[in-house]
């Protein structure tokens, strides 16, 4: 129901604050802010998002929870969609989640929402091994034996290739 609501409000808002500007500055104008906060955005969730790659690969490479990384990654890719969108309220939308305070405080929201059962960086007992690391295999070599006599070819390019 609220997804429903939304996809009938935003473009409702939309319509009404570009009749709303485009009345008081003219067309001309509003398109170009339009355009300009495409670019803008563009830029800023660019940075913002090369950041947060970093941020997330530091928390794997030191084996610390990536939840706050990844979540703050996925609020920049929604603010980049949301920045190319045509319209004033979508552009609100999204330069507010570039924000990092804003960003915060959502994650801060959804995780108050969430119960987290069990996360462990540490490697459970029972897929350590117990002895030292010897394994114990059979193996059969499966390499055909070339013929006496015979050019490496198979039958099926035999002939086929021009003679020296």
């Amino acid at each position: 129901m609220y997804l429903f609501v939304a996809f009938l409000a935003v473009p409702l808002i939309e319509i009404a604050l570009f009749i709303q500007v485009g009345g008081a500055i003219g067309l001309w104008p509003t398109l170009a802010i339009v355009v300009l906060t495409a670019i803008a955005g563009t830029a800023m969730v660019r940075g913002q998002g090369i950041m947060t790659l970093n941020r997330l690969r530091s928390s794997f490479s030191d084996m610390q929870d990536p939840t706050e990384a990844l979540v703050h990654g996925a609020m920049i890719l929604f603010s980049g969609a949301l920045l190319l969108t045509p319209g004033f309220f979508t552009d609100a939308v999204g330069f507010a989640l570039l924000v990092p305070g804003v960003r915060v405080w959502l994650f801060n929201r959804i995780r108050a929402r969430m119960n987290v059962q069990h996360f462990s960086t540490h490697q459970s007992p029972r897929y350590q091994t117990r002895d030292s690391g010897v394994i114990d295999g059979d193996y059969e070599d499966i390499t055909p034996q070339a013929k006496p006599g015979s050019t490496g070819q198979s039958g099926w390019t035999k002939g086929n290739l021009p003679e020296d």
